[in-house]
């Protein structure tokens, strides 16, 4: 692009379908260069560890299960203040690491709020009647009232999948446009639940609307879906956001999430974000991993890093 997007806030616009109304994604070329970013060269020693470190400081360390508890969301926060052993952190020079924020339910923001007061790693909030967002609108814009108000510094909405599938385009800026107004300061993650809008085409014609309404995030899954996060559904993503950067002038982040359970997954991402989007986007204000499960396999690489010894991930203490 011929000039880097502005750091300001994206203030989304008007709807304009014409700018995505006719785009047709060839998934056999978007498949192709996400097979050929997959299977470049691994990183090896201090490089590889940089970039492990990176992926802990973009990571939204989650827990979304029927039985939360404040004692299970503390243990969380707790994780997110220091998601290294000291010794390992002291060892890789990256005192004071933490995780890009904390993602809970709406109830448990609070809780949140209090177990990470001082530390500076923000709470967001699943919202919107996640993961199915199956509810009136007003029901759903009160409960992203609720998650601001209870102290949520994020918010990540899911959209109506339906509105996509009949190409309600309208519909769909409406909706994202009124969620956007409920956040107020706190910032809008949108989730597209790709899994569920059948072609690429539709995820990236989703992804244009939801940033003309005023996503400052968008994100690929819920981590519900049947299909989470893909290289491909990212690629499309992520060129959606270049292509409304270059438009606009206005940095939008992406966020994948789902499905990704590795140390390499971690870096076969962020490789995806500087191929495609530049160094600006590995930073937590514009890129965001949502793979919590995937946190202790980075733990046990960067511990063996440190120490030389192979650890399991499995033996490291869990959140």
């Amino acid at each position: 692009m011929a000039h880097p997007p502005s750091d300001s806030r994206n203030p989304g616009m008007p709807l304009d379908p014409s700018w995505f109304q006719r785009a047709a994604v060839n998934t056999p070329a978007v498949e192709a260069r996400a097979a050929e970013l997959g299977a470049r060269r691994p990183l090896v020693g201090a490089h590889r560890a940089a970039w492990l470190v990176n992926a802990i400081r973009c990571m939204d360390l989650t827990t979304l299960a029927g039985d939360d508890t404040e004692d299970r969301v503390a243990r969380l926060c707790a994780k997110a203040r220091a998601p290294l052993a000291p010794e390992v952190a002291e060892g890789l020079g990256v005192a004071g690491l933490t995780t890009g924020a904390v993602c809970v339910y709406p109830t448990m923001v609070g809780a949140a709020v209090r177990a990470l007061a001082g530390s500076g790693v923000p709470v967001a909030s699943v919202a919107t009647g996640f993961p199915a967002g199956l509810m009136p609108l007003a029901l759903r814009l009160a409960e992203i009232r609720y998650a601001v108000e209870e102290g949520a510094a994020e918010i990540d909405i899911v959209i109506t999948r339906a509105h996509v599938l009949r190409a309600d385009w309208a519909a769909l800026y409406d909706e994202i446009a009124a969620m956007r107004e409920a956040c107020g300061a706190a910032h809008l993650k949108a989730i597209l639940a790709t899994g569920d809008l059948q072609t690429l085409s539709n995820v990236y014609k989703a992804s244009m609307v939801a940033m003309q309404a005023g996503a400052d995030f968008i994100k690929t899954s819920t981590g519900k879906e049947a299909v989470n996060a893909t290289l491909p559904v990212s690629l499309t993503m992520v060129r959606a956001a270049r292509d409304y950067g270059a438009r606009t002038g206005h940095a939008v982040g992406f966020k994948p999430a789902g499905g990704m359970r590795s140390a390499a997954d971690a870096i076969a991402w962020q490789v995806l974000m500087r191929e495609e989007l530049g160094a600006r986007w590995l930073r937590p204000d514009l890129f965001r991993l949502g793979a919590s499960s995937m946190l202790a396999d980075i733990e046990a690489a960067l511990t063996a890093y440190v120490t030389g010894r192979p650890v399991a991930p499995q033996s490291l203490a869990r959140a």
